[in-house]
């Protein structure tokens, strides 16, 4: 991401935090807006125009968007008027503050486990993977299925995120999709999002030893996404955003066959 939207996502967390009254419909009106903003290619073109000074952007978002409420509306003016890199910014920071939004009015729900879970029920499937990723398919009838998959077992927060991934992905795949919006979901909370990879299931034990572990790092509680893939063998495969940390065995025999190969 750019310095300018970088600057932009920032200074919208902020105006997000300090809105009162923020709702799940918060969220999901700025997802839809988000949406709208990026089918139609002159808007967004519009929206990263330097030349086109601030009251026109607002005024031409608040003609379009006039049925927003007021909370709402604020945040989406502040996000379309500031300064952003390019238009695809623009469109992943109006994602983020929605994800964001939903977040902040699900204080309670365990929104990245249900993400997780759902990442893993669609990448161990293929049939659903394509169900729900394919970007043939049509965007309402994604998600409708998500609705009938996760509409009575998940968190309205959790089917609301995944409902418009579904219906955006942007040339993103839906694992990819599921990974992000759990790391802004728990970057949200002030936590952080490390996906493990291991051979097996962990234990209790080993669980609460690795967050220990981990927040003692990183300073922030991690919530732990485990992945098992046989092919490691043994140990550990820790990523936490760009960071990787792979004890794993598989990478320690691969080390070495570079090592005798040398």
């Amino acid at each position: 991401m750019g310095s300018a939207s970088r600057a932009a996502l920032a200074s919208a967390v902020t105006a997000l935090a300090g809105e009162k009254g923020v709702t799940l419909a918060t969220g999901e009106q700025l997802l839809s807006a988000g949406r709208d903003i990026a089918g139609s290619p002159q808007l967004r073109s519009t929206l990263v125009d330097p030349s086109i000074d601030e009251a026109a952007k607002s005024k031409l978002i608040g003609k379009i968007f006039g049925s927003l409420d007021a909370v709402t509306a604020r945040l989406l003016s502040g996000l379309t008027t500031a300064r952003w890199s390019d238009s695809d910014e623009l469109i992943d920071g109006i994602e983020q503050i929605g994800i964001r939004a939903i977040a902040a009015a699900s204080p309670q729900a365990s929104i990245e486990s249900e993400l997780f879970a759902f990442a893993r029920a669609v990448t161990s499937d293929n049939e659903l993977e394509l169900a729900v990723g394919s970007t043939l398919s049509d965007p309402l009838q994604k998600a409708a299925l998500v609705e009938r998959l996760l509409g009575a077992k998940a968190n309205p927060a959790t089917v609301s995120i995944v409902r418009h991934l579904v219906q955006s992905p942007r040339g993103r795949r839906i694992g990819e999709l599921l990974q992000s919006a759990a790391e802004t979901v728990a970057d949200a909370s002030g936590g952080i999002v490390a996906t493990v990879t291991a051979a097996a299931p962990l234990s209790a034990a080993q669980l609460e030893k690795l967050t220990s572990t981990l927040t003692t790092q990183y300073g922030r509680e991690p919530r732990i996404a485990l992945r098992i893939d046989p092919a490691v063998i043994g140990g550990l495969r820790v990523q936490i955003g760009e960071d990787v940390i792979d004890g794993t065995v598989a990478a320690r025999l691969a080390d070495l066959r570079l090592q005798l190969a040398g």
